[in-house]
């Protein structure tokens, strides 16, 4: 039998709009060809405005946060591709945006699978294979709903995310510090939840639990079973 695996609002305001000030011209998704073909675009989620638990100014600070990491990560990528053709590919200023880019790549994409995995309306499927590996893997889904929420509980800032390990198979609750430490090598989200304080604080302050009781009453299982089986290999 498989092992049971456990694993702040006037500063956020000023976060936000210093964000958003940087951020604004990608609001707008550019026009055909205006993106150089390697350069990441940023995703509409407007969709999920009007969900239950999130309020719209929430969510448009979050999306503006997350065009950000898609900017920033495009902006990146070129200076070292620049640098790289200038033969600067020693240096200082390259190594520091290498290290950065880990950050503001990881960012994007993990809010990429959080918005994506939100919008639902349904309860898991008590049937489906993803529900029914989780009961396996962890005893039941309650426990292991249990481990999850206690893991997006922890303190400080970070990201829950259930994951299966691509060596054994397991699925693994797992805790990721700021966007790039404690990602599971070569393991992709199942299901991911956001419990940065943008996340939650303008709507409940500093009470994540109820945040955390309204992100589950938004998920899209259907999503997060699709992965499941991207992943299983079905």
């Amino acid at each position: 039998m498989k092992r049971i695996v456990c694993s702040m609002a006037a500063s956020l305001v000023l976060v936000i709009g210093a964000w958003a000030g940087f951020t604004r011209a990608e609001e707008k998704a550019p026009g055909p060809g205006a993106v150089p073909p390697t350069s990441f675009r940023a995703k509409d989620f407007s969709h999920l405005i009007g969900m239950d638990g999130f309020s719209d100014a929430l969510l448009n600070n979050h999306f503006t946060l997350y065009r950000g990491y898609v900017k920033n990560t495009n902006a990146i990528r070129e200076k070292l591709g620049a640098l790289l053709s200038d033969n600067k590919d020693r240096t200082i200023e390259r190594a520091e945006l290498e290290r950065r880019l880990g950050w503001e790549l990881n960012g994007m994409l993990l809010h990429e699978y959080y918005f994506e995995n939100l919008g639902g309306k349904e309860a898991i499927d008590a049937g489906s294979a993803l529900c029914r590996e989780i009961a396996e893997e962890f005893g039941s889904f309650d426990r292991w709903k249990q481990d999850f929420i206690a893991t997006g509980s922890m303190r400080g800032i970070g990201w829950a995310v259930l994951c299966r390990e691509p060596r054994t198979g397991r699925l693994i609750n797992a805790w990721i510090d700021e966007h790039n430490t404690g990602n599971i090598a070569g393991a992709r989200p199942i299901l991911v939840m956001d419990v940065f304080e943008h996340a939650y604080l303008p709507d409940y302050q500093l009470d994540r639990a109820r945040y955390i009781e309204a992100f589950f009453k938004n998920v899209d299982w259907k999503v997060a079973a699709g992965r499941f089986r991207q992943e299983s290999g079905h």
